[in-house]
Protein backbone atom coordinates (compact mmCIF):
# COMPACT_ATOMS: atom_id res chain seq x y z
CA UNK A 1 0.00 0.00 0.00
CA UNK A 2 2.52 2.19 0.72
CA UNK A 3 4.56 1.86 -2.71
CA UNK A 4 1.46 2.70 -4.32
CA UNK A 5 0.72 5.66 -2.51
CA UNK A 6 4.57 6.72 -2.98
CA UNK A 7 3.96 5.79 -6.68
CA UNK A 8 0.70 8.17 -7.05
CA UNK A 9 2.45 10.84 -5.16
CA UNK A 10 5.92 10.84 -7.19
CA UNK A 11 3.44 10.80 -10.26
CA UNK A 12 1.31 13.85 -9.22
CA UNK A 13 4.48 15.48 -8.73
CA UNK A 14 5.96 15.33 -11.85
CA UNK A 15 3.00 15.96 -13.45
CA UNK A 16 2.41 19.55 -11.96
CA UNK A 17 6.24 20.15 -12.78
CA UNK A 18 5.69 19.37 -16.10
CA UNK A 19 2.80 21.65 -16.88
CA UNK A 20 4.42 25.35 -17.18
CA UNK A 21 2.28 27.83 -17.43
CA UNK A 22 2.77 32.40 -17.48
CA UNK A 23 6.05 31.76 -17.79
CA UNK A 24 9.08 32.32 -20.27
CA UNK A 25 10.61 29.16 -22.08
CA UNK A 26 7.69 28.05 -24.01
CA UNK A 27 6.44 28.00 -27.87
CA UNK A 28 4.28 30.52 -27.73
CA UNK A 29 4.62 34.48 -28.65
CA UNK A 30 3.37 37.66 -28.59
CA UNK A 31 4.29 40.80 -30.53
CA UNK A 32 2.67 44.07 -31.40
CA UNK A 33 3.13 47.95 -30.88
CA UNK A 34 2.74 50.41 -28.58
CA UNK A 35 0.20 52.73 -29.44
CA UNK A 36 -0.76 56.26 -28.15
CA UNK A 37 -4.16 57.21 -30.45
CA UNK A 38 -2.83 54.77 -33.13
CA UNK A 39 1.00 56.79 -33.13
CA UNK A 40 3.68 54.26 -32.09
CA UNK A 41 5.70 54.68 -28.74
CA UNK A 42 9.60 54.54 -29.59
CA UNK A 43 11.38 52.71 -26.51
CA UNK A 44 8.17 52.26 -24.75
CA UNK A 45 8.63 49.60 -21.80
CA UNK A 46 6.55 46.52 -21.90
CA UNK A 47 5.77 45.36 -18.59
CA UNK A 48 4.36 41.41 -18.36
CA UNK A 49 2.70 39.94 -15.36
CA UNK A 50 2.39 36.09 -15.94
CA UNK A 51 -1.09 34.06 -14.97
CA UNK A 52 -3.16 37.55 -15.10
CA UNK A 53 -6.19 38.62 -17.15
CA UNK A 54 -6.12 42.16 -14.91
CA UNK A 55 -3.84 44.92 -14.59
CA UNK A 56 -1.50 45.23 -11.34
CA UNK A 57 -1.42 48.57 -11.29
CA UNK A 58 1.35 50.82 -12.30
CA UNK A 59 3.59 49.32 -9.84
CA UNK A 60 6.35 48.10 -11.90
CA UNK A 61 7.50 45.82 -9.17
CA UNK A 62 4.44 43.28 -9.41
CA UNK A 63 5.10 42.55 -13.13
CA UNK A 64 7.30 39.34 -13.46
CA UNK A 65 9.49 40.38 -16.53
CA UNK A 66 9.78 43.49 -19.16
CA UNK A 67 10.89 44.04 -22.44
CA UNK A 68 11.70 47.60 -24.53
CA UNK A 69 9.92 48.40 -27.50
CA UNK A 70 12.42 49.38 -30.49
CA UNK A 71 12.35 53.10 -31.98
CA UNK A 72 9.16 52.18 -34.13
CA UNK A 73 7.70 51.14 -30.96
CA UNK A 74 7.38 47.46 -31.85
CA UNK A 75 7.77 44.64 -28.99
CA UNK A 76 8.11 41.26 -29.17
CA UNK A 77 7.96 38.58 -26.18
CA UNK A 78 9.17 35.46 -27.12
CA UNK A 79 9.16 31.93 -25.61
CA UNK A 80 5.81 32.26 -23.45
CA UNK A 81 3.75 29.14 -22.47
CA UNK A 82 0.41 28.86 -22.83
CA UNK A 83 -2.15 31.14 -20.00
CA UNK A 84 -2.79 34.57 -19.64
CA UNK A 85 -1.30 37.16 -19.28
CA UNK A 86 -0.98 41.22 -18.95
CA UNK A 87 0.60 43.38 -20.75
CA UNK A 88 1.13 47.13 -19.19
CA UNK A 89 3.35 49.83 -21.34
CA UNK A 90 4.91 52.78 -20.05
CA UNK A 91 6.60 55.55 -22.76
CA UNK A 92 6.74 59.32 -24.06
CA UNK A 93 4.82 61.01 -26.04
CA UNK A 94 6.15 64.27 -26.59
CA UNK A 95 3.35 65.51 -28.67
CA UNK A 96 1.57 66.02 -25.47
CA UNK A 97 1.99 68.30 -22.78
CA UNK A 98 4.74 67.52 -20.05
CA UNK A 99 5.44 65.05 -18.32
CA UNK A 100 4.70 63.24 -21.57
CA UNK A 101 4.44 59.87 -20.02
CA UNK A 102 1.49 57.46 -21.73
CA UNK A 103 0.62 54.17 -20.15
CA UNK A 104 -2.10 51.52 -20.70
CA UNK A 105 -2.32 47.74 -20.82
CA UNK A 106 -4.61 45.08 -22.09
CA UNK A 107 -4.83 41.22 -21.40
CA UNK A 108 -3.71 38.11 -23.31
CA UNK A 109 -4.62 34.73 -23.41
CA UNK A 110 -2.16 32.68 -25.23
CA UNK A 111 -2.36 28.92 -26.76
CA UNK A 112 -0.13 26.08 -27.03
CA UNK A 113 2.46 27.23 -29.46
CA UNK A 114 0.56 30.11 -30.78
CA UNK A 115 2.07 33.34 -31.42
CA UNK A 116 -0.24 36.54 -31.81
CA UNK A 117 0.10 40.19 -32.74
CA UNK A 118 -1.57 42.91 -30.42
CA UNK A 119 -1.08 46.77 -29.91
CA UNK A 120 -0.94 47.82 -26.45
CA UNK A 121 -2.65 50.98 -26.11
CA UNK A 122 -1.88 54.03 -23.47
CA UNK A 123 -3.02 57.00 -22.38
CA UNK A 124 -2.09 60.06 -20.71
CA UNK A 125 -2.19 59.59 -17.19
CA UNK A 126 -2.66 56.83 -14.89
Amino acid sequence: MKKIFFSILILLVFLVGACKKNELGGKSSIKGKVVHHSKAIPNAIVYIKFDSKESAGSDVSKYDTKVTADINGNYEIPSLYKGDYYLYAVGEDFAIPPPYIVNGGIPVSLRTKESIGIDVPVTEGD
